[in-house]
């Protein structure tokens, strides 16, 4: 399965902040989308960074309050691993395991199209199993 599948399924819509958002307005994006992360993007179409809740209960560790006064740029990690819509969910499910990270935009020609979780990747990989047992044991009752 592709991704372009996940994100026709799940929609392409991507929750961004600006890099100089403070964490304390970040912290209430994150509540407000439902979401464990969020794009660093300056216009809105670019992948600048990606900030999770991790990051900042990490910063918070440290920091504590003084956390929620700095930015989003400030936490951010800027090197994002980014997919194209024709990466497989396999792929993306072994390098998501591999180096550990939860979400992956996803880009075509350097735009911002959608995002994927680990979460959605599970989900759509049990979907394929689950189609295949179904295959297989109609196969084998001869359906």
């Amino acid at each position: 399965m592709l991704i372009s599948e996940v994100l026709k399924k799940k929609g392409s819509t991507v929750a961004t902040v600006a890099p100089d958002m403070t964490i304390d307005h970040v912290v209430a994006a994150l509540a407000e989308h439902g979401v464990g992360a969020l794009v660093v993007s300056v216009d809105g179409n670019s992948v600048d960074g990606i900030i999770s809740e991790r990051d900042v209960v990490r910063a918070l560790a440290v920091d504590g309050a003084a956390t929620l006064t700095r930015t989003a740029g400030d936490l951010m990690t800027a090197e994002v691993v980014t997919c194209s819509r024709d990466a497989t969910i396999e792929q993306l499910m072994a390098e998501m395991t591999e180096r550990r990270f939860r979400h992956v935009p996803v880009t075509e020609n350097g735009r911002l199209i959608g995002i994927v979780s680990i979460g959605d990747v599970v989900n759509a990989r049990v979907h394929n199993l689950e189609i295949a047992t179904e295959r297989l044991t109609n196969y084998i009752s001869g359906y």
